[in-house]
């Protein structure tokens, strides 16, 4: 008994916004429904965000499940237990009946396609590699799901995302969740002032043992739920079989690999089938191992080097979402600010001098050189556990002349 009883205030003592000045506390003010804040919880059928809806309920605020129904009809993992499958769907809505929450479902299969599917795929096509959570996070579950909150008469929009957002009077700041092997800030940071001040993430401040925990305590079905760790419309992490069932074959930029001193190596079947790092499916016949170092969309050239090759220390990025924590008022005015830079999700941060740039790019030199750079994924950078900004990483000067 004592267990449940612990493990029930934690959940109640998590705060809430508008948070003071210390994110100590937090104070209910009347929402857009004139009485108790009322928040539209994105629901995906999992554990997060299944117990971010009873932690928000135990805040007093009035919940409104809502689960995005995005698979197109050639979402070949549709019928999967997938955020994009109707299983998501049912176990969403059974998860809201257990808390006694409204659960409704919107249809956003177009929307999905458009924002992210079609951006999945032509950034492989242009020879980058696609982050497609993040664009899912700005476009849909912070967009336009909240033309839905708004109808519905809400004052935020919750997600079960590992991260910690602060609510001020006049900015919002957002921060790594305290697990840190959970932490999923990264995928957030392309979020704007006005998304982030509508957006709340209880779990931030908790581990995902204490979730499973809770849920548990809750009797919840999805309690041992497995997490996903790839994208949710591509089945299996195989982007390649995808993108053959979405594009065709037909759509496959073929072309020519090279070395990085400009040697013909072998022919290719599509630039699409390349990311920079990749080793598998190249020609062998070398000495030693060789990885793809750059790609080339004008000429369709596959460029493949040694893993020297693939070092970096500087890099530029466009795009860039400077954050009020940033201190950054003017973009263009090139002072160099100190940070941790994260080059990918699963990349630990290392230090980088950032310059602003015009145009809304930055320069990133980094103190450290780093493996794989990859155009196309996002580059986001911390003081400590605060997110300063981020950008899109930019292609660099082609490896070889044509």
């Amino acid at each position: 008994m004592s267990r449940t009883s612990s493990s029930a205030r934690e959940a109640r003592a998590l705060p809430g916004p508008p948070f003071d000045a210390q994110c100590s506390s937090f104070t209910l003010f009347a929402g857009m429904n004139g009485n108790r804040q009322r928040v539209l919880l994105g629901m995906s059928g999992g554990v997060d965000s299944s117990v971010a809806g009873y932690l928000l309920r135990e805040q007093d605020y009035e919940v409104i499940g809502v689960t995005m129904k995005v698979w197109p009809q050639d979402c070949i993992s549709r019928a999967e237990d997938k955020c994009c499958g109707p299983q998501a769907v049912a176990d969403a809505r059974a998860v809201a009946h257990s808390l006694g929450i409204p659960h409704y479902v919107v249809d956003e299969a177009d929307q999905f396609e458009r924002l992210v599917i079609d951006y999945f795929s032509t950034e492989y096509q242009a020879g980058r590699t696609p982050n497609p959570c993040v664009m899912c996070n700005e476009k849909l579950k912070f967009g336009n799901l909240w033309n839905k909150a708004k109808a519905l008469g809400c004052d935020y929009i919750a997600s079960g995302h590992y991260a910690i957002i602060e609510h001020y009077t006049d900015r919002a700041i957002l921060r790594k969740g305290v697990d840190l092997r959970k932490d999923q800030s990264y995928f957030l940071f392309s979020l704007r002032q006005p998304q982030l001040r509508r957006a709340l993430t209880p779990l931030g401040r908790m581990s995902k043992p204490q979730i499973r925990e809770i849920a548990h305590l809750l009797g919840l079905k999805v309690a041992d739920k497995i997490d996903s760790q790839e994208i949710c419309f591509v089945p299996g992490n195989d982007y390649k079989a995808f993108l053959r069932s979405h594009l065709g074959e037909a759509e496959f930029h073929r072309g020519e690999i090279y070395d990085v001193d400009g040697n013909f190596i072998a022919e290719h079947d599509g630039i699409e089938l390349f990311t920079i790092g990749q080793r598998k499916g190249l020609p062998g016949g070398s000495p030693r191992p060789r990885y793809v170092v750059d790609l080339d969309p004008d000429t369709n050239r596959v460029i493949v080097g040694d893993a020297d090759d693939l070092v970096c220390d500087e890099f530029e990025i466009d795009r860039v979402n400077w954050h009020p924590a940033a201190g950054i008022d003017n973009p263009s005015h090139n002072e160099e600010i100190e940070a941790t830079v994260k080059i990918r999700y699963s990349h630990p941060g290392t230090a980088a001098t950032l310059t602003p740039l015009e145009d809304g790019r930055a320069h990133v030199c980094l103190h450290e050189p780093q493996r794989a750079v990859t155009p196309g994924q996002a580059a986001v950078f911390y003081d400590g556990d605060l997110v300063l900004g981020g950008g899109w990483i930019c292609r660099q000067e082609a490896a070889i002349v044509a």
